[in-house]
């Protein structure tokens, strides 16, 4: 594919040459900066002045001034020049004769005469010379003597033949860099070094059938004419590193300007890339036959004139294939010119062909690609976010790059009315914004990022809008709440409200969509939601504010906006005194806080243990009350009231028992209650007589004898014996006698552990059995010889333990003490002044005085002292 990467200037024109001689031909040329210098056919050299003109519209043309010419007298054409700059020198080649003019006279230096080298077919200067003398230059040169390369030093006014070397076959041309000889011999391509004199087989080549090409084109690297009609590329160790590039079968000759060689044949000019190896550009250009690059200027000349081809602007071939949407190629030719241009301002340069290259593939829908270029080329996000229709926030400052970095107007200006080509540019910038996001690129804009990810999120119904709002963000809420309220995000609205400090605000939308006012169908349980967050809210003005809606809609869930408020620094806690009064006209509400702040948190307080219970009853007698009664509403009611009654000692037993007194059929309730009194007399009395309900009986004394030691269960145990074998309590009824009776057996069986057996014994009827009582009896025997067995155990141990003591103190009495007056008191270290003292466990002597002291500021106290009753 084309690319313009040369225009064709003439430089000198014919007239100018050559005036109205027509036999005269271009033979040789040589340019040194501006001096241009041509060898013809009638053995003269012109020298020009060429100056670059540009016109008004940047076009660049060339002003050629004839400054001298010379006849060098030898009647033949002049083969080849050279320009040794650093020496004013012109080499030159003319009948096989190679020999130095001065570069401004183009007359013979004085003392140069000997300064003249014969039988030379061909040379070359050494561009990467290895000789350090800046005023000389090195030189390869090919002769009629076969088979040989002569290494020469050209200075001012003489020549040194400082190399020879020989060659397998006759070469017929030559390139030098550095010590490495490219020869094209008669059959093949080589490659030597003259230093060492290694060489290396190139590749098979037929000098006889076209003029063989070798062109330094960098350093240690070759340009070659191939079979094929290819141009090779070798290193000089023999190897191409770049792909070689599809030239003329008839190229007469290539000269190298990077990235590009440009190869001159019959007819035309043809220009490819040493990046890619593409052709980029073919000229016409007909009788040319010199074709050399100079200090990367590239002239060309036919027998008659001379041409420059003049590159374009890097940028601008650059800019011509962008245009052309050949994003890969412009792509390589800016990262191949790296080498030509300053570092920084290659890096904007780059920069700059990226983001369009990824635009241009935008627009192609090659999004992988595209995005892949922004990231590389560092995009300004707004730049993409430009293109869609009003996602940027008003707000936003941005202004679109100039020049533009694409040609789109806006996304519809893209899609030209293809939806679904919209639909896919949207879901591409989603994607790509949620990924820039949180990186460098989204720096110093991410109110516009944010703000365009969250309506994009709105019109799409994409899954992440809440994401993107229940974490940090930097949406501007002045556009992005019309945007939502367009869609019916609500839910998402109040979040954006919430998360710039407008609670207010977010909770009166949500009730409007609880409500029904509003339709959003984003969360179910919206009024859960709300329920939490209240209880999560530090404004406490509108905790209060808004829990009274929650306990209309839902007293059981709204409650939790007391219960479950977290307990933490940043959550002011509420004073439950202040939470009860407010429920007052909530009353389940206020029952289930009352549970929450004495069962969950078990508030140590009369008030609401008080007001719990009183609810509980108000709860029971109203199902009392109630016809028909809901037996098993009522069986709940009361189990929570009983257990309530039970375990509580805070609430006010007798303002309780008052309000049940008279109430028959809440007995083992009032019994409860006598039981907090101690009144278990009366409590017994209700369930025996009253209830006639025994297990219960013996469950009140069970439960009220918990954390009290086993001689009040004991005494409980005997009171409720006592009811079931009293002779009045029995009444005249026999049947009832009997029920009793057999009550008091099954007591006694199942506790017999608890009871006094011999006190028992004397209150039994001597009417009953042994067998009635064998379940009792044998415990009873058992606990007693238990009883008589643990204390012999414990005497025993006892006893021990006084004889062991005994022993130890025989022991200590034994031991001598010791006392000076260098010594002090364990008690109060001062020396010992008197042998009296008093010894402690362990033979430690003490002051007796001190041992007093001890004893009487701490009678409780009691000191084990061994031999106090010996003084030494």
């Amino acid at each position: 594919m084309s690319v313009k990467a040369f225009e064709l200037v003439p430089a000198v024109e014919r007239e100018l040459l050559m005036g109205d001689k027509a036999r005269i031909n271009i033979e040789c040329i040589e340019c040194c900066g501006k001096h241009l210098y041509i060898g013809t056919n009638d053995c003269f050299i012109h020298h020009f002045l060429l100056e670059e003109v540009t016109s008004s519209k940047g076009k660049l043309s060339f002003l050629a001034q004839k400054l001298l010419h010379k006849y060098l007298g030898l009647k033949k054409p002049v083969a080849e020049l050279r320009a040794a700059s650093a020496l004013e020198r012109l080499i030159v080649l003319c009948d096989g004769v190679l020999f130095l003019i001065d570069m401004l006279t183009l007359e013979t230096p004085s003392g140069a005469g000997g300064a003249k080298i014969r039988g030379v077919t061909t040379f070359c200067v050494n561009e990467n010379p290895v000789n350090g003398d800046p005023f000389c230059v090195e030189m390869g040169i090919l002769s009629s003597k076969r088979r040989t390369v002569q290494i020469f030093m050209v200075y001012e006014d003489r020549v040194q033949l400082v190399k020879e070397v020989n060659t397998p076959e006759q070469p017929c041309a030559i390139s030098l860099d550095g010590y490495f000889l490219c020869l094209a011999l008669t059959t093949q391509y080589i490659i030597l070094n003259y230093n060492t004199g290694a060489n290396q087989d190139l590749f098979p080549y037929n000098s006889e059938e076209r003029k063989p090409i070798v062109k330094r084109i960098g350093r240690e690297e070759f340009l070659l004419a191939a079979p094929g009609g290819l141009g090779m590329f070798a290193n000089a160790e023999g190897v191409s590193q770049r792909a070689p590039v599809n030239w003329s079968e008839c190229v007469i000759g290539a000269a190298v300007c990077f990235p590009y060689v440009v190869a001159l044949d019959e007819s035309f000019i043809t220009v490819h890339s040493m990046l890619d190896q593409q052709l980029k550009q073919t000229l016409a250009f007909r009788d040319g036959h010199i074709l050399q690059d100079f200090e990367g200027k590239v002239v060309l000349a036919s027998t008659k004139a001379v041409y420059i081809l003049v590159p374009l602007p890097l940028e601008r071939q650059i800019q011509d294939l962008l245009a052309s949407h050949r994003v890969e190629e412009a792509l390589i030719l800016t990262e191949g010119a790296q080498r030509n241009i300053p570092k920084d301002k290659f890096q904007i340069l780059h920069k700059r062909i990226l983001q369009q290259a990824g635009f241009i593939q935008f627009g192609q829908l090659q999004f992988l690609e595209a995005k892949e270029h922004f990231r590389k080329g560092q995009l300004d996000v707004r730049e993409l976010i430009s293109l869609y229709p009003l996602l940027l926030p008003s707000s936003s400052s941005f202004t679109r790059c100039h020049p533009p970095l694409h040609e789109f107007a806006d996304l519809n200006h893209l899609a030209q009315g293809d939806q679904e080509k919209v639909q896919r540019c949207k879901k591409f910038l989603i994607s790509y914004l949620g990924e820039v996001r949180s990186t460098e690129v989204a720096n110093g804009c991410r109110e516009d990022v944010d703000t365009a990810l969250l309506k994009l999120y709105a019109e799409q119904n994409h899954d992440s809008l809440l994401d993107l709002l229940a974490l940090e963000n930097f949406c501007v809420v002045t556009d992005c709440a019309p945007w939502l309220e367009k869609y019916h995000k609500y839910f998402a609205l109040g979040l954006l409200y919430h998360y710039h400090g407008q609670d207010s605000a977010a909770l009166q939308l949500w009730i409007r969509v609880a409500d029904g006012e509003l339709q959003d169908s984003t969360r179910s349980d919206l009024f859960e939601y709300i329920v939490d967050f209240l209880c999560s809210c530090s404004n406490l003005d509108l905790v209060w504010k808004y829990a009274d809606w929650t306990l209309r809609k839902n007293p059981t869930t709204g409650i939790q906006v007391f219960t479950k408020r977290p307990a933490t620094k940043n959550h002011l806690e509420l004073n439950p005194d202040d939470v009860v009064t407010y429920l007052t006209k909530h009353c389940e509400a206020l029952l289930l806080y009352l549970e929450h702040l004495v069962l969950e948190r078990q508030i140590q307080k009369e008030t609401f243990h008080t007001h719990l219970a009183v609810l509980y009853l108000e709860r029971v007698l109203a199902l009392l009350s109630e016809r028909p009664t809901d037996e098993a509403q009522l069986l709940k009611a009361r189990e929570r009231l009983q257990a309530m009654l039970r375990e509580s000692s805070l609430y006010r037993v007798q303002y309780i028992l008052g309000k049940i007194d008279k109430c028959e059929k809440l007995l083992l309730e009032r019994a409860t209650l006598h039981g907090k009194l101690e009144e278990h007399d009366a409590a017994l009395n209700i369930l025996v007589h009253e209830l006639k309900d025994f297990p219960s009986a013996e469950a009140y004394c069970i439960w009220a004898s918990e954390r009290r030691d086993a001689a009040y269960r004991q005494r409980l145990f005997h009171r409720l014996l006592g009811v079931y074998l009293d002779p009045q309590s029995q009444g005249t009824s026999a049947g009832a006698g009997g029920e009793l009776e057999m009550a008091a057996v099954d007591l006694l069986n199942r506790h017999g552990e608890v009871f006094d057996a011999v006190q028992v014994l004397n209150l039994l009827p001597e009417s009953w059995s042994l067998q009635l009582l064998r379940p009792f009896l044998g415990r009873a025997v058992r606990a007693s010889m238990h009883a008589c067995r643990t204390s012999q155990i414990a005497l025993g141990l006892a006893h021990s333990e006084n004889v062991q003591l005994l022993h130890d103190r025989l022991k200590e009495r034994k031991k001598p003490i010791f006392v000076s007056d260098k010594k002090g008191c364990f008690m109060c270290h001062n020396t010992f002044n008197e042998p009296e003292v008093v010894c402690l466990p362990g033979g430690v002597p003490v002051h007796t005085h001190c041992v007093a002291e001890r004893i009487q500021n701490s009678p409780s106290k009691k000191l084990n002292l061994t031999n106090s009753g010996n003084h030494t």
